[in-house]
């Protein structure tokens, strides 16, 4: 069976997973992942050393890379994609981007209880600069695939919309957003730990795989929603003034 090699540094955490099909549609998986902070791009090769020692095969062995392709932290996106590049031309072998947001709802889905038919995943990842990366996924029984609703979006935590109908909340917007997120307290289930995961991106790659959807290694890119990567000091002033008014007159975490 296919071995997919995962690479995933969007967010604080460096996450890499060497994983398989196994029986009855489970997965044979080998992982690492760490809370690296910045320190990501200094740990994810030795991790990729770490899984393949471990499961007992080589680089060529695998049939496709995964990465994280995004949205997420631009420095964490290029990291990413340029280390499966770099892997995948030395071991001709191709590259599958992953959707960061549709890992989340991966995570989500994956543990117990299961994830109800119909209900849908809306994913909200702190984007830094006062703001979330939103997305809403549902799963498509027929096709066994996440499809996701609308467009990507980056905005205020106060303008994350609900979607239609019963929904879980995953990543670690709500966290880091407290009240602000008010979307949180209409979800029938708040996953602030459902984030981007290796494991997952396996899951999600070895399906891609099965489809045909492995690209050639040239052509991965990260996927950015916003074009702007950082805030002037006057943005950051504003916003940490208004975090400590709230802080002060009690209303929680901004």
């Amino acid at each position: 069976m296919s071995w997919i090699l995962a690479v995933e540094t969007s967010t604080e955490w460096c996450s890499v997973a060497l994983g398989r099909a196994a029986d009855h549609g489970a997965v044979e998986c080998f992982s690492r992942h760490e809370h690296t902070g910045a320190r990501s791009s200094a740990r994810v090769l030795p991790a990729v050393a770490e899984v393949l020692a471990e499961a007992g095969i080589r680089l060529a062995d695998c049939a496709a890379i995964a990465f994280g392709a995004g949205p997420g932290s631009f420095t964490g996106l290029r990291t990413a994609c340029g280390v499966a590049q770099g892997l995948a031309f030395g071991a001709s072998l191709p590259v599958i981007p992953v959707n960061v947001l549709m890992a989340c709802a991966e995570s989500a889905a994956s543990g117990e209880p299961p994830l109800p038919a119909g209900t849908r995943v809306l994913v909200a990842l702190d984007a830094r600069m006062d703001e979330a990366y939103v997305a809403t996924f549902r799963r498509d029984p027929a096709a066994g695939e996440w499809v996701m609703e609308g467009p990507m979006q980056v905005s205020a935590p106060e303008s994350v919309a609900r979607p239609e109908g019963d929904f879980w909340l995953a990543g670690n917007a709500a966290t880091v957003f407290g009240d602000r997120l008010s979307v949180a307290a209409q979800a029938s289930r708040v996953m602030p730990d459902a984030m981007p995961d290796a494991r997952a991106l396996v899951a999600i790659g070895l399906r891609a795989l099965s489809r045909g959807e492995a690209i050639d290694a040239a052509h991965a890119m990260p996927i950015y929603v916003r074009d702007k990567v950082a805030q002037t000091i006057v943005e950051r002033e504003a916003i940490a003034a208004a975090k400590a008014a709230a802080l002060a007159s009690g209303g929680g975490p901004a």
